[in-house]
């Protein structure tokens, strides 16, 4: 794997927690309070820092934080540091949208992986953001600001591109509202271009973005589809600028996410269907 670097906060600060109504008043809303502290610019607190970020007493967060690590939903550090435990990875992984699709999807992804030697990764959209389900990180690869179950901004990542494009016009308008970031000289942050380009991702399939979220990074992206043909995750590939060109890489992440689509069930991914759509548009011959 790559050498990591700091997440920079732009990137990557968690919005405030959706807590239940009642929010932090119920003992519920009080222990996901605690948990909604962490996130992947915050992956490890101390006790004051989860009171500061939870906006609960001191006396409080003492005691929920000594019921969770109890319980294994958190682990101290030698340093006195928290982190989230093993035993709320192991209930995070029974999601059944993002499990099943990571299975299905793994084995493909290590193919990707070994054929391009580059960074990989699946995505789906939550919300307004993008969620990574896998990432795969190439040694010696272009450094990436992504990890496992990270979020990131749609609009300044091939993968978020890509879900953005092929998500419900409704969708699109009400993410649209909120002004987008700019993370680099090169990202998109007119609504206006944003939406020719999200018009050229639908139009194409693939979706191209270059120096958008990190710097000499290209990132080129596709859908995968489930079994009613919508798009379902993004699956994308992150490279060296100027290492590669971009059309080059669609091949083999094409034929990847037709894969992963068929093993999910996609109707437009099977032999059959792919099939009929080579002969549409193989020229027929007048003689």
């Amino acid at each position: 794997m790559g050498a990591t670097r700091p997440l920079p906060a732009t990137a990557t600060e968690s919005r405030p927690a959706r807590l239940p109504t009642g929010g932090a008043a119920t003992a519920a809303g009080r222990v996901l309070a605690v948990l909604a502290a962490f996130g992947p610019a915050h992956p490890s607190l101390t006790l004051s820092e989860i009171s500061r970020r939870s906006g609960l007493t001191l006396t409080t967060t003492h005691r929920l934080v000594g019921e969770l690590r109890q319980w294994g939903g958190l682990e101290r550090a030698p340093d006195g540091r928290y982190a989230i435990g093993l035993r709320l990875l192991e209930l995070g992984a029974l999601a059944p949208h993002g499990l099943q699709l990571r299975e299905l999807a793994l084995p493909y992804l290590d193919d990707l992986h070994q054929a391009t030697r580059a960074n990989v990764h699946l995505a789906v959209r939550d919300g307004s953001d993008g969620v990574y389900v896998e990432a795969l990180r190439a040694r010696g690869a272009v450094q990436v600001l992504s990890r496992l179950g990270g979020r990131w901004p749609l609009h300044a990542t091939g993968t978020g591109q890509v879900l953005l494009a092929f998500a419900d016009r409704e969708v699109q308008d009400e993410l649209l509202q909120a002004p987008l970031k700019r993370f680099t000289p090169d990202t998109i942050t007119n609504v206006a271009e944003l939406r020719r380009v999200l018009a050229e991702v639908r139009r194409t399939g693939v979706a191209i973005a270059e120096n958008q979220l990190t710097p000499d990074a290209l990132a080129v992206a596709v859908p995968v589809r489930g079994e009613r043909d919508e798009v379902v995750a993004a699956l994308g590939v992150t490279v060296q600028r100027g290492t590669v060109q971009s059309h080059a890489l669609v091949p083999a992440l094409a034929a990847t996410a037709r894969g992963i689509s068929r093993a999910l069930g996609a109707p437009s991914a099977k032999p059959e269907a792919s099939n009929a759509i080579r002969a549409s548009r193989t020229p027929r011959s007048s003689g």
